[in-house]
Formats: C-alpha cells, sequence, structure tokens
C-alpha cells in the first residue's frame, strides 16, 4: 500500500479492522443478527462478524459489529483547522495574564438553549477541572461566571454585559435533529444584531464541535470531547494578545 494510504488498524497494520455499534428496530435472534450482517456489507464493509447482540427493548436490538473497511485514506490530502496557541500550564498563564495582559480575564459560561447538560461546560470553569487539569475558577488571574444550563441567549449576553466579560464560553451536549447548530448560530445572531461580538471571545464546546466547524458558525474557535482546561486557558491568553495589538 502506497505511504500515505491509510486504513484503520486492528491486528495487523491497515487490516481495516473496525468496531461498528447500532441499533435496528427488529427483535433479538437469528434474523436479527443476519440483517445486522447484511446491513453492515451494504456499508461498504467485508468479513463481518456480529459479537455482540443485546434486547433493549421491545422489538429493538443492540449490536456490536466486527468488520473489515475496503477503501483507503489518502492522508496527504487531509486539510484540519487547529485552534492556533502554545499549550501552556496553570502557573505560565497565570504568570503571563499577569504580566502582559495586567487584569484577570472575566470569563462567562453557559449551556444554551434547552440543553439541560453541565457536564460540558463544568469540566471546563469548575474548580476542579477535568483530568487532573484545574479548572478555569481555580485560576487567580481568571473571574469566571458559570451561569450553569439552559440559558437563553438573550440572558446569557445580557449577564456578559453587566458582568463585563472579555469571554463568553458555550456548550452543547445535546445534538438531535442538529438543535446545537441552531443554538450556536442564535448566539451569533443576536451578538451581531447588537453591534456586540467584536466585544467578546465566543468559543463554542461540545461532543460534536471541531475548531473549523465552530470558526464557520461565526466563534472565534471550537474545543470538542476531550479538551482540557488549560487548553481553553491557553487558547484565551493568547487570542486576547493578539486583539490587543
Amino acid at each position: 500500500m502506497p505511504k500515505n494510504i491509510i486504513k484503520p488498524y486492528g491486528d495487523t497494520l491497515n487490516d481495516g479492522i473496525v468496531q461498528l455499534s447500532f441499533t435496528l428496530p427488529v427483535e433479538n435472534g437469528a434474523k436479527a443478527v443476519k440483517a445486522a450482517e447484511q446491513y453492515v456489507a451494504l456499508l461498504n464493509f467485508e468479513d463481518i462478524s456480529v459479537v455482540h447482540a443485546e434486547k433493549i427493548a421491545e422489538n429493538f436490538t443492540c449490536f456490536v459489529v466486527y468488520a473489515k473497511a475496503k477503501p483507503g485514506l489518502d492522508y496527504s490530502q487531509v486539510k484540519a483547522v487547529e485552534a492556533k496557541f502554545e499549550h501552556m500550564d496553570f502557573y505560565e498563564i497565570n504568570e503571563l495574564i499577569k504580566k502582559e495582559i495586567g487584569y484577570p480575564l472575566k470569563v462567562v459560561g453557559a449551556t444554551i438553549g434547552s440543553d439541560a447538560h453541565t457536564v460540558g461546560i463544568d469540566a471546563i470553569m469548575n474548580m476542579k477541572g477535568y483530568n487532573q487539569d484545574y479548572g478555569l475558577e481555580r485560576y487567580p488571574q481568571i473571574e469566571t461566571l458559570n451561569l450553569g444550563a439552559q440559558v437563553p441567549c438573550e440572558v446569557l449576553v445580557k449577564k456578559a454585559l453587566e458582568f463585563n466579560a472579555h469571554v463568553i464560553l458555550v456548550s452543547q451536549t445535546v445534538t438531535q435533529k442538529e438543535s446545537h447548530i441552531r443554538n450556536f448560530t442564535e448566539l451569533v445572531d443576536l451578538l451581531e444584531a447588537e453591534n456586540l461580538r467584536s466585544r467578546f471571545i465566543l468559543l463554542a464546546g461540545g461532543s460534536k464541535i471541531s475548531n473549523e466547524f465552530a470558526i464557520e458558525l461565526g466563534y472565534d474557535a471550537g474545543f470538542g470531547a476531550g479538551t482540557v482546561p488549560s487548553q481553553v486557558a491557553s487558547f484565551l491568553v493568547t487570542r486576547m494578545l493578539q486583539k490587543r495589538k
């Protein structure tokens, strides 16, 4: 296989082995297992093996399948837009804010729309942080206001202005029927309508968020699953210094 062509790795390099999990609206049994095999075959996989089938509700079965992917990907043609910043630690970030900015950064965070989940926003903002990485509340040079969940965009903007925030950080966990896109877009539209967009550094976070996607929606950056607070803080300091030039 050419050097730049890549495939999934299972047991040996480029063997194409993947693991799939999905639910079909059928009762568990031999026919259901065969249906799962045939469906995966339609997805252009081969050497298909259903390794687990479990009834999860009346006429619903969850499957775990191993299979081999046929196509390879030319990795040299893959393009991605990454947020540009140096990942600093807790102490470096605080020192840089103190020396180069001269006053604490103010960050308002919320989960907007009807989304009631706070796991994402809390992982970044709460003092305990995430994955042994301190949350923004822990930083002496960052002042935070975590508004929690189900915050209307109008309320978020009002609180950000009252707090004199430099940063608005919004999170979305619920993404059914693209609700996260509508909510993220609503906030940007509101800020632009009020001529406030340039007033804030605007960040989007969530399980379906990439930096490229967030920028397309009008945000300064986007952070997806696995992001730790120091990455967000590093970006904020970097962008704040850029805005001051």
